[in-house]
């Protein structure tokens, strides 16, 4: 057997939720083996990895290469630049900064931008139950890997999206913070931006591992859901 180290940059680093991987191989494996290794034991990748461009040891290698003893293998896409949309799918601790968010999904093809927002209730309408705060908790790597997943299927059902952010804030917030924001940027409103966050904000609930307990007055739950996902989820 062979063991080696596996490098992953940008989009795939966020997918696997990891940057590096110790591995172990069959001898004389190729990097289309090792490529098909990868798409098995991180699904999330399956989509990514078979068009990323590969190094061993910093040098460019392809898919019939035979892999070293003891190799580094990189992965990372195409450098500097490109027509790529933006996506960027984070958990994050910090305020968010939708000033820098619009900044980043946008280009100067960009004439429209929708942004949904998730604020914390003080007060339950329904019922008059008061918060007093809420303590939101993420399973985040693997919550990052779904939500690049919703940002593909927003644009499976909307094309001419271009940029997408979906960035959840996690730990103890107060009444009127933002949680959450999904934003989509496109050359124009009728793009379907409107759509897709919606769409965004909805599949995220379902399928993005991140919980919240509510705190009050009267003590403390943890919210569940009613989603349970299948097999195509």
């Amino acid at each position: 057997m062979n063991r080696i180290t596996v490098l992953l940059f940008a989009n795939l680093k966020e997918l696997a939720g990891t940057s590096n991987l110790s591995l172990e191989i069959d001898d004389q494996s190729r990097l289309s083996d090792l490529k098909q290794l990868l798409a098995e034991k991180i699904p999330a990748l399956a989509s990514s990895i078979t068009s990323a461009i590969a190094s061993q040891n910093q040098k460019f290698i392809f898919d019939q290469d035979l892999l070293e003893e003891g190799a580094e293998i990189a992965f990372f896409p195409p450098v500097s630049g490109g027509t790529e949309p933006i996506t960027i799918c984070k958990i994050i601790l910090d305020e968010l900064d939708f000033q820098a968010l619009q900044g980043d999904i946008v280009n100067e093809n960009t004439g429209a931008v929708c942004t949904f927002t998730g604020i914390v209730r003080g007060v339950t309408s329904r019922d008059q139950k008061i918060t007093t705060s809420l303590e939101y908790e993420a399973y985040i790597p693997m919550a990052e890997q779904k939500m690049h997943q919703v940002a593909r299927e927003m644009r499976d059902r909307w094309p001419a999206i271009d940029g997408i952010a979906i960035v959840q804030r996690i730990g103890k917030l107060q009444p009127g913070t933002p949680t959450v924001a999904i934003m989509c940027a496109a050359s124009h409103r009728d793009s379907g931006v409107f759509e897709a966050a919606r769409y965004g904000i909805d599949r995220l609930k379902e399928i993005v591992p991140v919980w919240k307990k509510e705190i009050s007055p009267a003590g403390s739950s943890w919210v569940e859901g009613h989603y349970r996902p299948s097999k195509k989820d």
